[in-house]
């Protein structure tokens, strides 16, 4: 069948028989060349076969618009749009996203496997290309509790499929620093299949960085300034420029983006909720910006299509060429890129950011996560152990934080939040075994003045984290996330104004973008009207409890400096 099918698309490129669709008057973006082609294209049972004049069932005369392959994403969570991939797939297609690598860390560290399964089955036969890299830090250190844990020999069989493209992010960098056995294990695995190996460095340089690199890491898309993104280029990796919701890099790092570095370089979005997704935009949004930030749009355009598509070894994307997918979006002008229209294996499946093809999305599989959370047990009532406490201390549009040391404010020999320095109490529930166990801090940068915020997206183990300025509203806030089987919540004076129900493993609703996005603007505005000065107060809270991003974090095991990669007394007192 295969033979027939390429015997076809060499007889159409021959010109002994009509191709299928015929694109005329195109001015094309050729990435191989990094310059414009005035030239037809010629389309074949969904695949380019040529250019220039050729017979044709059918034929569109685009009028000498610009043509350009297809957007790829090089690095994104699905789970972090809140939908799953059928509902992602609608929003970024009119956008001219028509491939992802996602990387399934967030619903592996709820299901294990059958989370990775699961994003198999509910992305299969989408109109937008999804391939995936295998998780490998579930969890992603030992100083937290997941819902799962991965090992190698797990992971092995994955390495085979067709639509497994490398090993996702090492964030686990002292594991493998140190030569972790099974970190190790995991990269040999990947490397002997000829998959590469992403990394997740954030601030990693010097020796330590040569270190990292040297178990065969390929990428980092954790770069933050231009001279951190510089010394890994010169070490040999690719970078993939980040502008997510939570962390947005792009802009601290265009001035590096030249015609010696860009080659090496790609875009990513990370982690960006439907909110921004709708109102922003995809890999498009980026390429523009990139543009009017000074980018030659043709390199901005390799960014998004060739280079990840050669990094990641999918030689049917990332170009317009004979023998590739006819994956194609149209636009008006490369200065000011506006998606006009989207092909998908020859096909027109969206036009003016509306999908042709509207139809039904696909239903998700099934995939409940665990919500067992003794409430009775719950107490965020916290012992003043001392007078100076540990402090997170968010930094604006970034996934980082400083650690900070703040007098505590004590009443009655307990420490409380003071809202009136911005001072909440953050706590993370463990939701998976029951245990109760719960981490209780510090934190600054929320802004409440009253009330509490909670959810079940918590990077990187989904356990339930919770902010707020006074313990009764964080017990109801758990405790209605518990009721809803996950989700989002905003709780005030034991009440809850308002909530979002993720009943895909805490992490993804089953209703439409659309449903979803208007979740999201209620919950932001009841999180203002508690007095929230972050643009998504959520997004921000989902990775206070990521202990791999420095500076000072938080899991159900307590107080993490990441520098030193352990956890550390709350009260500072307790040290002297």
């Amino acid at each position: 069948m295969r033979q027939t099918f390429m015997e076809n698309l060499i007889e159409a490129a021959r010109g002994d028989r009509p191709v299928d669709l015929l694109l005329r008057n195109v001015r094309l973006v050729n990435v191989f060349l990094g310059a414009l082609m005035e030239t037809d294209i010629a389309v074949h049972q969904g695949c380019i076969v040529g250019f220039g004049a050729h017979e044709a069932q059918k034929t569109v005369d685009l009028g000498g618009r610009y043509v350009a392959p297809g957007f790829i994403d090089a690095h994104v969570h699905i789970e972090s749009a809140l939908v799953g991939p059928a509902e992602f797939a609608r929003a970024v297609l009119p956008r001219g996203t028509i491939a992802v690598v996602a990387d399934p860390h967030e619903i592996a560290n709820v299901l294990g496997a059958a989370g990775i399964d699961y994003m198999l089955a509910a992305s299969d036969g989408l109109p937008v290309h999804f391939y995936f890299t295998l998780p490998s830090c579930v969890p992603a250190t030992h100083m937290e509790s997941a819902g799962a844990r991965l090992t190698e020999a797990l992971l092995r069989p994955y390495l085979g499929h067709p639509r497994i493209v490398g090993l996702a992010e090492m964030m686990n960098f002292p594991g493998v620093i140190h030569a972790d056995a099974e970190v190790l294990a995991k990269i040999a695995a990947a490397r002997a299949a000829g998959k590469p190996v992403d990394g997740h460095a954030p601030g990693l340089g010097g020796q330590t960085l040569h270190a990292y690199l040297s178990a065969g890491i390929g990428s980092d898309h954790e770069c933050t300034t231009t001279g951190e993104a510089q010394e890994k280029l010169a070490a040999g990796m690719r970078i993939m420029v980040r502008e997510g919701t939570g962390a947005r890099n792009l802009d601290d790092l265009l001035p590096i983006i030249n015609a010696r570095t860009a080659r090496r370089m790609m875009w990513c979005t990370d982690d960006r909720h439907a909110h921004d997704l709708m109102a922003e935009g995809h890999i498009d949004q980026m390429v523009r910006r990139a543009v009017r930030g000074g980018v030659d749009p043709i390199t901005a355009i390799q960014m998004a299509t060739l280079n990840p598509a050669e990094y990641f070894q999918l030689p049917d994307i990332g170009a317009v060429a004979p023998g590739r997918r006819a994956d194609l979006v149209v636009l008006d002008d490369l200065d000011d890129l506006v998606v006009r229209q989207v092909y998908s294996a020859g096909r027109l499946v969206a036009e003016e950011g509306c999908l042709v093809e509207s139809g039904p999305a696909l239903p998700p599989p099934a995939a409940p996560g665990a919500m067992r959370v003794p409430l009775a047990q719950i107490d965020f009532r916290l012992a003043a152990c001392g007078r100076r406490v540990r402090v997170i201390e968010t930094v604006p549009r970034q996934i980082v934080t400083h650690g900070r040391v703040y007098d505590a404010r004590i009443v009655d020999g307990r420490a409380e939040a003071d809202p009136s320095r911005d001072l909440l109490k953050i706590a993370v529930v463990e939701r998976y075994s029951g245990t109760g166990r719960t981490g209780i801090g510090f934190i600054r940068g929320f802004g409440l003045t009253r009330g509490a915020l909670a959810a079940t997206v918590a990077h990187d183990s989904h356990n339930i984290v919770v902010v707020g300025a006074a313990d009764g509203d964080m017990h109801r806030a758990v405790a209605a996330l518990v009721e809803m089987g996950g989700g989002l919540v905003v709780v005030e004076e034991g009440r809850v104004r308002a909530q979002l129900p993720l009943p895909i493993a805490g992490l993804m609703s089953d209703r439409s973008m659309t449903t979803v996005c208007a979740g999201l603007d209620h919950l932001l505005a009841a999180a203002r009207r508690l007095g929230s000065t972050l643009d998504d107060p959520f997004m921000t809270l989902s990775f206070m409890a990521l202990p791999v991003i420095p500076a000072l974090k938080l899991t159900d095991m307590g107080l993490v400096d990441v520098a030193q990669f352990k956890i550390v007394p709350l009260f500072v007192d307790e040290e002297s």
